[in-house]
């Protein structure tokens, strides 16, 4: 009995300095008890034009995070880095969640586009976002046939080739069994408001480089995210055809996920920095990232000066 005396308030310390398992972590408590927008970014170049913009900036780290808190176009917001791909961006959005008083969540950055209607430069905020690689790596039964076990009831969209894909399990305070669900919905009063958005001045150009059209924004539709950067013609299609993406990322749908977790309104604005494998040369990434990243914070800017 003194053991486990001796062990428990080991834990109890331990805990007070750096979290002790089965008990909540140190430092849970909120740095910040004002309500804020969450305003995430994958990496630096996304969130470049918004820092610049933020007043009043004060900044604060948590496990290497760095968050920092001000207001943009007057509102007060909480800004962060998620780190790139569906795991960081899963646990950043959950430590935002937990140390600050986060009311909405809004998602800036830049994209590949997967409809072959959009280009290179034009702003998409889709109405619903889905994990497209969350799948089954299915057996080859015969020569280029793909078949999922026979106790495997979900893998009910098309697969491409031996990736055959599935819903996500999920769960809420409201709805604590485990269900599974495939597209996290963005906020439709938050939509209604990037709807109204107007006349933002959305750049062509950028170090001697222009677009060969005038980009454009488009509300609505569908995007995706998965844990792989994308530059292949023939999975693009797949995805288009099969989901009727406009575009596709590394994070939003974790950050859709999390906030579906937590009952927080959400939106995310993606750029198009690419074709992810659609264009006629190589990537383009690396050429229009600047132009999307910008492109994409000017219209979360807009966005925040209209939404009431």
């Amino acid at each position: 009995m003194k053991s486990w005396r001796f062990l428990l308030a080991g834990c109890a310390v331990a805990a007070a300095l750096a979290g002790c398992a089965g008990l909540p972590p140190a430092g849970a408590l909120r740095l910040d008890e004002t309500p804020r927008i969450a305003v995430i970014s994958a990496f630096q170049p996304e969130l470049t034009l918004l820092s610049a913009r933020l007043k009043n900036a004060r900044r604060q780290s948590v496990n290497g995070i760095e968050f920092s808190t001000g207001t943009l176009e007057g509102k007060p917001v909480v800004m962060f880095l998620s780190g790139v791909s569906m795991v960081n961006a899963a646990m950043t959005t959950q430590l935002a969640l937990d140390r600050f008083k986060v009311s909405h969540i809004v998602f800036s950055g830049i994209a590949g586009g997967v409809n072959p209607q959009l280009h290179v430069g034009d702003v998409t905020v889709p109405a619903q976002w889905g994990q497209y690689l969350e799948v089954l790596m299915a057996r080859e039964t015969a020569p280029g046939k793909f078949s999922a076990p026979p106790f495997v009831k979900d893998a009910t969209l098309p697969n491409f080739g031996m990736l055959h894909p599935r819903p996500v399990e999920v769960r809420t305070a409201a709805q604590p069994q485990v269900t599974r669900k495939f597209w996290f919905e963005t906020d439709p009063g938050m939509l209604d408001a990037a709807r109204r958005i107007r006349d933002v001045d959305l750049e062509s150009c950028t170090a001697g480089k222009c677009l060969s059209r005038k980009p454009q924004l488009v509300v609505g539709g569908n995007g995706v995210s998965g844990q792989a950067f994308m530059d292949n013609k023939a999975l693009r299609e797949y995805t288009f055809d099969t989901f009727q993406a406009n575009v596709l990322d590394m994070e939003t749908a974790a950050v859709g996920h999390v906030a579906y977790s937590n009952g927080v309104p959400w939106i995310a604005f993606r750029s198009l920095s690419d074709l992810a494998g659609g264009g006629e040369g190589e990537n383009e990434m690396g050429t229009f990232m600047g132009i999307a990243a910008d492109n994409s914070a000017r219209v979360l800017l807009s966005f925040l000066r209209e939404w009431k």
